[in-house]
């Protein structure tokens, strides 16, 4: 006879990504629009250091700056990283080395990509140059730099040569697009708990040592430090410990305001989870409520929760889980 397998551990392929906006001060406008005019600019710090990318405040004083300079194109590679596998929207699709490169001119070095054949051709200390973008494709962007490409000229004549800042059109604002992919695993002890919720039931784990019940389970004891491993079945109806009304209608979820979410204590659990409260005007959800858990057909999880129709629970049944 042998032993029946686990059961497999869940996972799914996760997409977390923003719009991050943000306003321009006269610094940054006069750098991203330098970019797309194909100038490099940075500023000078109070201690005679230039500055690039160029920063708002003094690094040493934190002061703000304001006295721009344009620095060549050129530089030197301070130190770098050879990338095998570009990710999607990464500078360039075939393989290349992320590098600080100092321009001539600057004291501090900006982060690019390098576009070379292998990682035998890049070298700390080795001579690059920007390779810009097409005119027609810059925006005001870091991205103005295509990339960076090897270079055997030396550096230019003289130092950074002081720049007003000035262009017709300045940028005055970005929207920096953040993505994240991921595969996320629940682990174990959640997989466990997500696979009871799909039979309509809410199982935790309960610790050897303190005897508290986790809902969702985590595991581990976060007190203890000991492993979990004894399922309890808690609930399905539990106690509102706490909750806040919802007046702003979240994007694709649709729920009419106010509503109200609340932490519920599940009978027999030893912490409240979350859910949303409905059946109920939400001006009269109150602490103590006695609610029990709405399903959906084919619903993986409770949809909200309901009043039961029993007695509110006494405050010291439920205090120690606020």
């Amino acid at each position: 006879m042998t032993a029946a397998s686990p059961p497999e551990v869940l996972r799914a392929p996760l997409v977390v990504e923003f719009p991050f906006t943000r306003s321009l001060g006269p610094v940054q406008s006069a750098f991203l629009t330098g970019l797309r005019e194909g100038v490099v600019l940075g500023v000078r710090a109070s201690d005679g250091r230039v500055v690039v990318p160029p920063a708002e405040y003094d690094p040493v004083t934190a002061e703000e700056v304001r006295e721009l300079v344009e620095v060549a194109p050129t530089g030197t590679v301070t130190t770098w990283a050879w990338n095998a596998e570009p990710r999607p929207q990464q500078p360039l699709g075939t393989p290349f080395a992320w590098v600080l490169v100092r321009l001539d001119g600057a004291d501090t070095a900006i982060l690019h990509a390098l576009d070379a054949p292998g990682p035998d051709a890049v070298s700390t200390g080795m001579r690059v140059r920007v390779r810009w973008a097409a005119p027609a494709e810059r925006t005001g962007a870091i991205t103005d730099i295509a990339c960076f490409e090897p270079h055997d000229g030396d550096g230019p004549d003289g130092g950074p040569a002081p720049h007003d800042g000035v262009f017709d059109d300045p940028v005055t604002g970005i929207v920096a697009e953040a993505r994240l992919d991921y595969t996320y695993s629940p682990g174990r002890a959640q997989t466990a708990y997500i696979n009871a919720l799909s039979e309509r039931r809410t199982v935790g784990e309960r610790c050897p040592s303190c005897h508290k019940v986790y809902v969702p389970p985590r595991g581990a004891c976060p007190t203890c430090g000991v492993a979990t491993t004894d399922r309890v079945e808690v609930g399905p109806a539990g106690t509102v410990t706490t909750f806040c009304i919802v007046n702003i209608k979240a994007r694709n979820l649709d729920i009419e305001v106010p509503y109200v979410y609340a932490h519920i204590a599940l009978d027999g659990a030893g912490l409240a989870l979350h859910g949303r409260i409905g059946g109920i005007p939400y001006d009269q959800v109150r602490m103590g409520l006695r609610v029990e858990p709405v399903w959906t057909d084919g619903g993986r999880y409770p949809d909200h929760y309901r009043p039961t129709g029993e007695p509110d629970a006494d405050y010291d049944a439920y205090k120690e889980l606020l």
